[in-house]
């Protein structure tokens, strides 16, 4: 690998944090209001683990539901040093089969990189984990290069204004440490994500008690193969985010999980969100466009959602297939629940997925059933473009 420069300090010194375990209850049963219980529940511990062997019955006024017992004694938990949490870590990773490997982490609170998926973590008291005051974003990995990561940096900016996180770093050290992250985890192909917090300091609601903001970062290999085939979709029940919260791409996505899990609970791949006046706006975690029976591609505003990057690369190069006259043109303008459905083709974007055909929606099948020509060629341009493109959307990583 090729020699890199030192990775910049953070602005301030990193917080210390005290050592001393925190005293323990002599009980952890709390046992609520209003509520009565029958049985005895007994644990078996194993390993450092347990389970429960019975359960209780809980009444309340309201209803009558089993629950497991896990009560436990202090006594049981065994008290780790750091070297046996760190151990205990390694095994639990050893231990995690997965699609996704963790090749390199870098975090501005310990102020290097670290391979060792044991070692990538967040401190507790950072109030991304706590309080949710924390934004991110993801750039691609295709061939040894980072596809639109300035386009991925500037909207991860925006996005810390947006909720008053200020940076450790600026902007040009930012860029060097995720390109330097992703030199050292060797990763050609895959992604890199990265967060902005407020920084770890103590469990209050503001930020006020926070020694400095943290800057994490994490490259990740997907061995899931791509898919292109036609998925089906769902108009979401979840309430949209407002758009001062929709347009900013912050680490609360209780909404987007709710909206995916209620999507994949009816057999769909995503569900749809409309925005209160009742327009087409946006996935889970992606954008939405639709290929009129005119031919004209046709894109929610981005006003009231998150302005997706590879939805912006998407009528950049679908601006082409106009000059050739395989689109009538591109429109970007609110879009009709019934406009959608009638719709030739529909699709999904984001940088997970590229470019997915939708054929069914709801109840209606979306044009004729069947994968839609223009989606396909939208997605190859994506990937040729993730392949070949201009340097503004490609940027070298020197391994």
């Amino acid at each position: 690998m090729a020699s890199l420069p030192s990775l910049p300090k953070p602005i301030s010194q990193n917080p210390h944090f005290p050592t001393k375990p925190a005293a323990h209850s002599h009980s952890l049963n709390v046992i609520p209001r209003k509520h009565s219980f029958s049985g005895h529940g007994l644990l078996n511990f194993q390993h450092g683990s347990f389970r429960a062997r019975e359960t209780r019955v809980i009444r309340s006024s309201n209803q009558t539901e089993a629950v497991p017992d896990y009560s436990i004694q202090v006594s049981d938990v065994p008290l780790l040093t750091c070297s046996e949490a760190i151990e205990k870590l390694k095994t639990y990773r050893e231990n995690r089969h997965g699609k996704q490997q963790y090749l390199a982490m870098y975090s501005s609170i310990f102020g290097g990189i670290t391979t060792d998926p044991a070692a990538m973590v967040i401190p507790i008291d950072d109030h991304m984990v706590h309080r949710g005051h924390g934004v991110f974003d993801t750039a691609a990995i295709r061939d040894g290069y980072l596809y639109e990561l300035d386009q991925h940096l500037d909207r991860i900016l925006r996005s810390a204004s947006m909720a008053k996180i200020d940076i450790p770093f600026d902007r040009e050290s930012i860029r060097r440490i995720l390109i330097q992250t992703v030199s050292a985890s060797k990763c050609k192909t895959g992604s890199l994500r990265y967060w902005l917090s407020t920084g770890p300091g103590d469990f209050q609601l503001s930020p006020s008690g926070c020694h400095q903001p943290a800057l994490y970062a994490i490259v990740i290999q997907d061995l899931s193969p791509f898919n292109s085939k036609g998925i089906k979709v769902v108009t979401s029940s979840i309430p949209i985010k407002s758009p001062q919260f929709a347009t900013m791409k912050s680490v609360n996505y209780l909404p987007n999980v709710l909206s995916k899990m209620e999507a994949e609970e009816e057999g769909a791949f995503a569900a749809i969100w409309l925005d209160r006046d009742g327009f087409i706006a946006e996935g889970p975690n992606m954008n939405v466009a639709f290929v009129t029976k005119e031919k004209e591609l046709v894109m929610p505003q981005f006003d009231k959602i998150l302005s997706g990057c590879t939805a912006k690369r998407v009528l950049v190069l679908a601006e082409g297939l106009v000059r050739e006259g395989k689109l009538r043109g591109v429109r970007i303008e609110n879009v009709t629940v019934e406009e959608g459905k009638k719709a030739d083709e529909m699709m999904l974007i984001g940088s997970g997925i590229l470019v997915r055909p939708v054929v069914q929606w709801d109840e209606q099948v979306i044009g004729d059933g069947k994968e839609g020509s223009l989606t396909q060629i939208l997605l190859n341009l994506i990937i040729e473009d993730m392949k070949s493109g201009p340097p503004t959307v490609r940027e070298p990583i020197p391994y």
